[in-house]
This record gives structure tokens, sequence and C-alpha cells, in this order.
């Protein structure tokens, strides 16, 4: 099954992971006061749903290529990094920042990787791809400037989390809409 037609079938999937992903980009922005453990327990959150709505899309068409095990890989990922964030909610701020650009970068990757294949069945497809760019930037922003107030990186948090769900649920209503056009839903 080509990615277009899986992500279509399950769209709701990714507009689940956009919610997700505003969530808690508006509960970063609006409780500034937010201790670190409730960041990491936020983000753990985040990062646990998004990696299991990836995984269940992946597995529910068996696997039968490329396409269902990258998003196996990347859900696993997810899910490993939000169950250690939840493991250890102790870690210090510092550590807590490089989790969170590494998941980013390696969210940004998939997602491109992804993006490239989406875009050879849905002409002018860019919302993925603007998605793991903001994904990659994100990350090696966290990387360049690890030192910035906790405020400054509770703030870019919550804006990245929010611009990148609203990237997801655009997505997935475009994919919804094209899978309907071609009654593959």
């Amino acid at each position: 099954m080509r990615i277009g037609t899986r992500l279509a079938k399950h769209w709701w999937t990714l507009a689940l992971r956009g919610t997700l992903a505003i969530i808690f980009g508006l509960a970063a922005l609006f409780w500034p006061g937010i201790t670190l453990t409730a960041l990491v327990f936020l983000f753990a959150a985040f990062a646990l749903g998004g990696g299991i709505l990836l995984a269940i899309a992946g597995f529910k068409d068996h696997l039968g290529n490329i396409h269902g095990w990258l998003l196996v890989i990347e859900g696993a990922i997810g899910i490993a990094v939000g169950v250690m964030a939840f493991i250890w909610p102790g870690i210090t701020a510092l550590v807590l920042l490089y989790f969170i650009a590494a998941w980013a970068i390696i969210t940004g990757i998939f997602e491109i990787i992804a993006a490239n294949h989406l875009r050879q069945e849905i002409d002018d497809e860019w919302l993925l791809i603007a998605a793991g760019i903001a994904s990659l930037v994100f990350g090696v922003l966290l990387i360049i400037w690890p030192i910035t107030g906790a405020l400054v990186i509770l703030w870019m948090t919550a804006a990245y989390a929010i611009m990148f769900g609203v990237l997801m649920l655009l997505l997935a209503f475009r994919l919804r809409k094209w899978g309907e056009e071609r009654r593959l839903l």
C-alpha cells in the first residue's frame, strides 16, 4: 500500500497527533510558571501519544512496505522518548532540552522522508515537509542555544508544538479529502 493511501485511510491519527501537539503547546504557553517536572510530563504525554498514533497507522496495514516500517520506527522512537521521560522526570533541564532536540530532529528527518514519498502521489503536497522542516529547525535551535532562559525555551517549545499541530491537522484533513475523492476511506 502506498503512503498516500495509508495516510488517507488513517488520517485521523494525524489529526489526533496535531491536536495533542496544539494542546501541549497551549498548555506550555499559558502556564509559563509550570515546573520542570510538569513540563517533562506534558512532553512525555505528547511524545508517547504521538508515537502510539504513528505505530497504529504503521501496523494497521500489516507493514507491507517501507512506509509502514517508517511510521512504526518513528512511532517507536516517540514511545521510547515518552516512556523515558515518564520514568525519569527528575532529569535536568539541559538533558530534557537535548532529549527534546534529538526527538525533534529524528522526527523531522522521518517526516521529510515520508513527505518525499507522499509527493509522488499527491501533487504540490508541502504540509508534511513543512512540518518536518519545522521539527528539524526546532531541534537544531535547541542544540545551538541550550543556555537560554527556561521561559524562552518554554515559548519556543509551545510555538513549535502549536505550529506542528496546525500543520498536522491541515495535512490530516487534506488527506481525508484526497481519500474521499478517490474513495479510499
